[in-house]
């Protein structure tokens, strides 16, 4: 392109809320972009299109609240890459969504997905709200009008919403329903996440702990980490590190902390995964279970484990923290938990992490199913699920553990490496229109 001084610009700088020297996880992802670039060869020259995403609607969604007042919250959708196929990632409802996380979110999705090899591109909304301060009304309401406002992106062959942090079957049926309703046709393939009387598919809610347990399996197989009497750590204790403790505790585990929002125990002698299930269910978080002491939120960090979950939020390994995890590997149950200061920290200390963008893909790939299953209206058991979701997460994994040997690289940038490939070899291929 020629400016009007007659130079020639080859390189537009990226808007603002797009440069890696912008605080937050959108930040991280970009440094995590740069780390695997020099592995990318001739696909290199497409990089740029992972740094920009494809599309972001920000949306006002008012709504009238139980007392006759109007409220106004501040949604988003990102579609960061549909280079290899729809849109697919989850809607987080929660009181500190920012653009940054979302777009962050979405470009995670874009390389999970290529990561496990589904035909999925990489997509992810979300709303500023506290949800628990809402009504059932309320959060209805406020569901329906966020699924119309960013009903022109989604749609069963474009983007497909699924449950993320504070959403669940219950908002997703909403959302299909407000989305079937706005084009005339029952349309369950709109969302995954549903209910299963509603096209949901068996074994979708455990699906994201399965694999962070499978995936820890694979790895403990290859570095000759006995599971059986294993210590683990877990941060976050809903569908993920609820389930995730409950499988790795079936296999002979010892669970000696856990973390939420409502406080921090431990056990030396391990906790009981059922009993504090059953806690959690009943009363919301981990908080005032009999069965462990109560420690600091920081001291989580530097409990004696072999292995540690974060199956939380994103950015809770930081630098200021990294350094006192003891354990010999970390399974990235949520996304984006470790920041890229901390993922040097915890390297340099030996310890192994397997990354969210593989550890954590077992919920799209049952969403996949799910979709699958939609689509055809023929369902499958909940054990022909388990079993497919397994050989996945195991091929997959094999695939990124023979990447990191071959370069001699983290788990983090081998999944990078296979994912970012896939992605642009699509969009080398595709090429540009018009």
């Amino acid at each position: 392109m020629q400016n009007l001084s007659g130079s020639v610009q080859t390189n537009h700088p990226l808007p603002s809320y797009l440069d890696a020297t912008h605080l937050g996880p959108w930040g991280n992802y970009l440094q995590q972009v740069d780390r695997v670039t020099p592995y990318l060869g001739s696909l290199a020259r497409w990089v740029e299109t992972l740094k920009r995403p494809k599309r972001i609607l920000v949306v006002d969604v008012p709504i009238e609240m139980d007392n006759g007042t109007i409220a106004h919250f501040e949604g988003y959708r990102v579609q960061h890459n549909l280079s290899r196929g729809p849109g697919k990632g989850g809607v987080r409802f929660h009181q500190d969504v920012t653009l940054s996380e979302v777009m962050a979110l979405s470009a995670w999705m874009s390389i999970k997905n290529a990561a496990v090899n589904v035909p999925y591109g990489g997509a992810k909304g979300g709303i500023r709200v506290d949800p628990k301060k809402l009504s059932m009304g309320e959060l209805e309401r406020l569901t329906r009008r966020y699924t119309s406002e960013i009903g022109l992106l989604i749609g069963p062959s474009k983007d497909i919403p699924a449950p993320d942090v504070n959403t669940n079957g219950q908002i997703m049926a909403w959302m299909m329903d407000t989305y079937s309703m706005n084009v005339g046709a029952t349309a369950t393939g709109v969302v995954t996440g549903k209910p299963v009387d509603l096209g949901g598919s068996l074994g979708r809610v455990e699906a994201t702990g399965r694999g962070v347990f499978t995936v820890g399996v694979e790895a403990a197989k290859l570095t000759g980490l006995p599971i059986e009497g294993a210590r683990l750590a877990v941060q976050g204790f809903g569908n993920v590190g609820g389930t995730a403790a409950k499988l790795f505790a079936d296999a002979g585990a010892k669970v000696v902390a856990v973390q939420d929002h409502t406080g921090t125990l431990f056990n030396s002698n391990g906790l009981d995964v059922p009993a504090l299930l059953a806690h959690v269910k009943a009363t919301g978080g981990v908080g005032g279970f009999a069965g462990a002491d109560t420690i600091s939120n920081e001291d989580f960090w530097g409990v004696d484990c072999e292995i540690l979950i974060p199956a939380a939020l994103e950015g809770q390994i930081t630098k200021d923290n990294a350094g006192k995890i003891k354990a010999k590997m970390v399974i990235e149950g949520a996304n984006g938990p470790t920041t890229t200061e901390a993922d040097d920290i915890l390297h340099d200390k030996g310890v192994l992490v397997l990354p969210d963008v593989i550890a954590n893909a077992g919920g799209v790939t049952v969403s996949y199913f799910e979709w699958v299953q939609d689509f055809s209206s023929f369902f499958w058991s909940e054990d022909e699920i388990n079993a497919r979701l397994v050989r996945i997460m195991q091929e997959a994994f094999a695939g990124v553990w023979k990447v990191a040997q071959e370069h001699k690289v983290s788990l983090r940038t081998a999944t990078f490496i296979v994912a970012c490939q896939r992605i642009l070899h699509a969009r080398e291929m595709r090429g540009l229109y018009p």
